[in-house]
């Protein structure tokens, strides 16, 4: 079986640190490697990078095969095509305030995200738990292309054993709301199918976003999936409040984020 790969940028900051401890305990799952990627401008400055990489590495005492890499560029389009080149499974990325690696914030990362078909699992402070990701929390409204994210889930949920929490929104309009009920018996179908608990819920009227996070916060969950519906638009619009509300929820709760793909199912991680 081909060893699965996954990816973590790293600039050296406390919530890269996180995302590298997320990939870590996710790839013990998975018996995957790490690549471990820092990002410089010149080549002068290749060799200090690689040193403090290397030592990062080296305190982490995991049996979890790293790899560390330094690569002149920038994060845009560096991390995707690294990713491309590695045939990597899943991006584990950290985000944070206006300080740190080429100010990577709410936008900027989705930008990063946009990059890449490859998922990423954005993370903030938020540490992942000894068992991984017990409960994850599906968004599931009337795009199209939102079902695409329930392979992806359920691949991580069949690892995991997680519970998955599918949430709609709560539409007034009588045909919306038949679209809305034939999404929810799809998704019970798809989860149940594969042996993956799973519960259903109506989000109350109001900010899909906000309901979302709060029903997260309510069942204690470790991840919230989406879709990053922007992966085709042009740069004005990578900014969506609902994605960038989402990746940087206060309650800091990792998202995975997948980009639509043209295929039915879409993502790449391990599809099937």
């Amino acid at each position: 079986m081909e060893t699965k790969t996954f990816i973590v940028p790293h600039d050296f900051s406390q919530v890269a640190d996180n995302a590298l401890n997320h990939a870590i305990e996710t790839a013990s799952t998975l018996d995957a490697q790490i690549y471990v990627i820092h990002v410089v401008s010149k080549d002068k400055s290749i060799p200090e990078a690689e040193v403090k990489l290397q030592s990062i590495l080296d305190s982490k005492g995991t049996k979890v095969k790293l790899i560390p890499r330094v690569r002149v560029g920038n994060i845009f389009d560096d991390i995707g095509e690294f990713a491309a080149e590695h045939h990597a499974e899943l991006i584990f990325m950290g985000t944070h305030g206006a300080s740190g690696w080429q100010h990577l914030v709410g936008s900027n990362a989705l930008k990063v995200v946009t990059s890449s078909d490859v998922p990423f699992i954005i993370v903030q402070a938020k540490g992942i738990k000894p068992n991984g990701y017990d409960d994850i929390v599906v968004p599931l409204d009337l795009n199209k292309e939102t079902k695409q994210k329930l392979a992806v889930v359920a691949n991580l949920a069949t690892y995991f054993k997680s519970r998955v929490h599918v949430i709609t929104p709560n539409e007034t309009d009588e045909f919306l709301r038949k679209k809305v009920q034939a999404n929810i018996l799809f998704a019970k179908r798809f989860f149940t199918e594969r042996g993956i608990e799973v519960t259903t819920t109506l989000a109350p009227r109001g900010g899909f976003d906000k309901e979302v996070v709060k029903h997260a916060v309510t069942i204690d969950a470790d991840l919230i999936a989406i879709m990053n519906l922007n992966k085709n638009s042009f740069l004005g619009a990578m900014g969506s409040n609902y994605e960038q509300y989402i990746i940087t929820n206060e309650a800091q709760i990792p998202t995975l984020i997948i980009n639509p793909l043209d295929s039915p199912y879409g993502g790449s991680f391990m599809v099937g």
